[in-house]
């Protein structure tokens, strides 16, 4: 999908892009499928806030996405494809014979006009959905389920694609976008392809309000704040605060491993991703 580098005409404009949006089709949304989207502000039912630097933005409706893929009883063709403002990647409106029309997540190449399948029967073409050990081994793969029946939770982001690599009785090995090798029951199901809008990484903003529009607040480093609100503040001229990096509540931010050791899935996981935490670990 091209991008478009705007003139600097203002400081506003000057070093932002935007998404030209080729691939979308229609500007209207499937009515039925909508619901309202209560914002938050990172807010919990208390009221506390627990995620900082949340608040504001454009109003947006959520689309019903279909991420389980459970309709095995005929073909769906597809008639739009549409921008969401919930997630990084596009979305494809699809109706079955009986009418009734579902959004999946657009792979790269799906076209207004063709038809996917779901189920033991569906071939392994972009955009159909099948159980694992159906797949051969070494296609892309989209929105892959970690239970089977639960739905898709895996590699659901713009450009995002993993990988199968093993099969073995019913058990199914996959190399994940950010490196990990997982496993997970062969009867969990994937859609074929890599998700589209590839460049969605490469947009810059240019300016804090467009960040704004996305209820993204501003973020104001500690460092920069006086000692009486945050621990790094303070200090004569710049300084790293004389402590390791931390939240304003006193946490320590950087560094430190946040999976449990006991964690049920560990021995899924084959090998670890690569993090500035601990490197790459082999359990």
């Amino acid at each position: 999908m091209p991008i478009q580098v705007y003139k600097r005409t203002t400081a506003g404009r000057r070093n932002a892009s935007v998404h030209l949006r080729e691939e979308v089709t229609t500007d209207t949304p499937e009515k039925n499928l909508l619901r309202t989207l209560k914002k938050t502000g990172g807010r919990n039912h208390s009221g506390k806030i627990t995620a900082r630097r949340r608040g504001g933005g454009h109003k947006r409706r959520y689309r019903v996405i279909d991420f389980k893929r459970n309709r095995d009883d005929g073909p769906a063709e597809v008639l739009t494809i549409e921008y969401d403002p919930n997630r990084t990647c596009n979305i494809a409106l699809v109706q079955y014979e009986d009418g009734e029309k579902r959004y999946v997540l657009a792979p790269l190449g799906l076209k207004v006009g063709r038809t996917i399948r779901s189920g033991d029967e569906a071939e392994p073409r972009v955009g159909n959905c099948l159980p694992l050990s159906n797949i051969p081994m070494g296609l892309d793969l989209h929105n892959i389920e970690l239970t089977p029946g639960r739905g898709g939770q895996l590699v659901r982001t713009a450009g995002g694609t993993a990988r199968l690599v093993a099969k073995e009785a019913n058990k199914a090995t996959l190399q994940l976008p950010s490196g990990e090798m997982r496993i997970v029951h062969a009867r969990c199901r994937a859609t074929i392809g890599q998700l589209g809008n590839l460049e969605h990484m490469s947009v810059r903003l240019g300016k804090a309000g467009r960040k704004r529009h996305l209820g993204r607040r501003p973020h104001v480093r500690g460092s920069a704040m006086n000692p009486v609100d945050h621990p790094m503040g303070g200090g004569e001229g710049r300084r790293a605060g004389g402590r390791h990096p931390s939240s304003p509540t006193g946490k320590p931010a950087k560094g430190g491993k946040t999976r449990r050791k006991r964690k049920a899935s560990n021995k899924l996981i084959l090998r670890r991703r690569k993090t500035k935490r601990g490197g790459q670990t082999v359990l």
